[in-house]
């Protein structure tokens, strides 16, 4: 069998158990949900995407169907699974992480030793809080 690349709404009818919710949300519906519950704004993932905003401005109003690569990279780009955007399930989307997620796509572009820097301030800031949390353990116990 050759590899063939699935429409999204075909995908979508597959996940979905009731089909009645595959026609209440379509995968545009559920991008544009995660989106606007991140605080971003359509161009600010068509921009993180290198893609014309008024392409990705078809594909959540449904006007576009995009290949399966494109879901792919635009559910990295919202910091969620191919899935979350597949499936009928809703997705509870932290809006507070918006930032957090930024940093880590910046975090890929930091050069080797600028990594290792980070982790290990990270780790010892972990140790950090660790250490107050059993010595505040130990006197109130």
């Amino acid at each position: 069998m050759k590899n063939t690349i699935v429409a999204p709404k075909v995908l979508y009818r597959y996940f979905c158990c009731d089909l009645k919710q595959y026609h209440a949300m379509n995968i545009g519906d559920k991008i544009k949900k995660i989106r606007s519950a991140k605080n971003l704004s359509q161009k600010e993932v068509a921009v993180s995407l290198n893609m014309d905003p008024a392409q990705y401005s078809r594909i959540e109003n449904g006007k576009s169907d995009p290949y399966f690569s494109t879901i792919e990279k635009i559910a990295k780009a919202l910091g969620v699974e191919v899935s979350d955007l597949v499936t009928g399930e809703d997705l509870d989307v932290n809006t507070a992480d918006k930032s957090l997620m930024e940093k880590l796509r910046y975090l890929d572009l930091l050069e080797e030793k600028e990594k290792s820097a980070f982790f290990a301030l990270l780790d010892s800031l972990i140790a950090k809080k660790k250490l107050k949390d059993n010595l505040s353990n130990l006197v109130a116990g």
